[in-house]
């Protein structure tokens, strides 16, 4: 489907739980540049039930992945079937969505995006393209990050684009390859255990501001095995469970406390992985509105130029990159990169659903 013009639609559920984002995208090419305009844009939080059938997910049986995969495909389709209908959108070349992570076990050769099945072209009532990971892991890839493609195309003036969701991940250039991996968990973390204190999430870093770093605790989190392993690497939500909680729970510091040291292992982190620590670095994600963990991020990278977009871009950005691999999938062309996620090959990833 090559053209010069694509309107289509971009959706995200990300690992942080905070809801589905739905962007409506318009992306004109002209001479192999790549250009786009947000329009409607937004977050549908996710009803109470499914909020906790995901963050138990990971512990499903195959029985029980299955009619969650089927049902969610459901209710995602409906979702946004809905965003369409408000919105009066009608001239689509695609809906190109993520679905949500539960299990990402690349190297076992395996990783499910619920809601990537066929019906949910049924349920929303036009082309869907989906399931961009399947394919490079069985290529041998880490199936992510996926993102840095779209940071090549349309974020070209950044030396650096990180994302702070769920999960941290960056992107850059380097010798003519684009190299992307993540780096650390974030808000899985810090929103488990500002959930325990009764909060969605840390407003703004203020309860990790008001703890006391825990100098044991934070050299046994720098010292994991992860942070040690050369790109590319992934991570999914199994590391969080099986690694950083149990160790974070034998810590009889307050959660307070453990939410200022996790904050300062993130930006440490962070600040190790970008090789050259100069120029400027594109923010966006959740984590982005956290403006203690952005102060200790500038702390660890002082050369470093912080940029972070308007709110609209923040929060949509993963919506919008997806939405312009779906739009690369119709081309045919490559939307997903040897050099970041490790496959044997560049190649077009996704699958289409009429």
């Amino acid at each position: 489907m090559f053209k010069n013009s694509y309107n289509v639609v971009g959706v995200m559920s990300g690992t942080s739980l905070d809801g589905i984002d739905l962007a409506y995208i318009h992306f004109t090419i002209d001479n192999g540049k790549w250009s786009f305009k947000i329009d409607q844009c937004e977050t549908i939080p996710y009803p109470i039930e499914w909020l906790n059938k995901l963050k138990i997910a990971v512990g499903f049986s195959k029985e029980e992945l299955i009619e969650l995969n089927q049902n969610y495909t459901a209710f995602l389709g409906e979702t946004i079937r809905s965003f369409l209908d408000k919105n009066w959108i009608t001239d689509l070349d695609a809906v190109c969505s993520h679905g949500h992570t539960i299990l990402h076990q690349p190297q076992n050769g395996f990783t499910l995006q619920i809601g990537n099945l066929p019906e949910i072209a049924q349920f929303v009532g036009t082309t869907v393209v989906c399931d961009f990971r399947v394919q490079d892991v069985q290529l041998g890839g880490q199936g992510a990050p996926l993102v840095p493609i779209g940071d090549r195309i349309l974020f070209p003036d950044f030396d650096y684009c990180l994302n702070l969701g769920g999960f941290s991940n960056v992107s850059f250039e380097n010798d003519g390859k684009r190299i992307a991996f993540d780096i650390s968990p974030v808000n899985t973390v810090l929103n488990f255990y500002a959930n325990q204190l009764g909060f969605e999430y840390d407003d703004q870093g203020a309860i990790a501001r008001s703890g006391k770093i825990d100098k044991e605790l934070l050299s046994v989190l720098n010292a994991l095995d992860f942070y040690q392993k050369p790109f590319p690497k992934s991570l999914g939500f199994e590391f969080v469970k099986e690694i950083i909680l149990p160790l974070l729970h034998q810590s009889s510091i307050s959660i307070e406390d453990k939410m200022r040291t996790f904050t300062e292992h993130i930006a440490q982190q962070i600040g190790l992985a970008l090789p050259t620590q100069e120029g400027q670095l594109l923010v966006t994600g959740g984590g982005a509105y956290n403006d203690f963990l952005i102060e200790r991020i500038q702390h660890f990278l002082p050369k470093i130029k912080i940029i972070i977009p308007n709110s609209t871009l923040l929060e949509y950005k993963e919506a919008l990159i997806f939405a312009l691999l779906g739009v690369l999938k119709l081309r045919n062309e490559v939307n997903a990169l040897t050099s970041v996620t490790g496959a044997k090959h560049d190649h077009s990833s996704g699958v289409i659903y009429n």
